[in-house]
């Protein structure tokens, strides 16, 4: 997978998270298929870095130190935090289960436990983005930043057309 594909999907997860968040900014039922599509892209997101999990997994307990270990860890707790938010939206859910045919329950503690693992899953998240920053930047730089500023830097070093008139004579 290219670093470009890559950096695409963890936007959109990224953003899909940041909207998802605040269901008072879509509405319930847009908060809820939204969460299933990020659910769903965070499985592809997981599958594209599979191979990296298993490697960090094989070398946790053989090196004492190294850098992939605490972003090892943190990814695995927000996987444990994301899996929660997700399971306890499920049970408390009114548009998806529904449009399922499936009656949820609406338990106030599964919808404290709900708020506790997406206050959990923020936290972890901009744990996550900061342990990646330079990989991040790096990559806007490259394939956001970089291709505008070339059309702007050409744009400008082309000369400007002059006006060719042709005399008739």
């Amino acid at each position: 997978m290219s670093n470009k594909t890559n950096l695409l999907i963890d936007l959109s997860i990224f953003a899909a998270f940041l909207v998802a968040f605040e269901p008072r900014l879509t509405g319930i039922s847009i908060h809820e298929w939204l969460s299933v599509a990020l659910a769903a892209a965070i499985v592809v997101h997981l599958l594209l870095h599979w191979k990296w999990i298993t490697q960090v997994l094989l070398r946790f307990f053989r090196q004492l130190f190294h850098a992939s270990r605490l972003k090892f860890v943190v990814d695995l707790l927000l996987f444990v935090a994301f899996t929660g938010v997700m399971l306890s939206g499920l049970l408390i859910s009114r548009s998806v289960l529904p449009a399922l045919g499936i009656s949820a329950t609406h338990d106030g503690a599964w919808e404290r436990l709900h708020g506790l693992f997406a206050n959990l899953s923020l936290y972890l998240v901009a744990l996550h983005f900061a342990l990646n920053w330079k990989w991040v930047v790096t990559m806007v730089k490259r394939y956001l930043i970089a291709p505008i500023t070339g059309l702007v830097v050409r744009r400008k070093a082309e000369p400007a057309l002059a006006e060719v008139r042709i005399d008739d004579k």
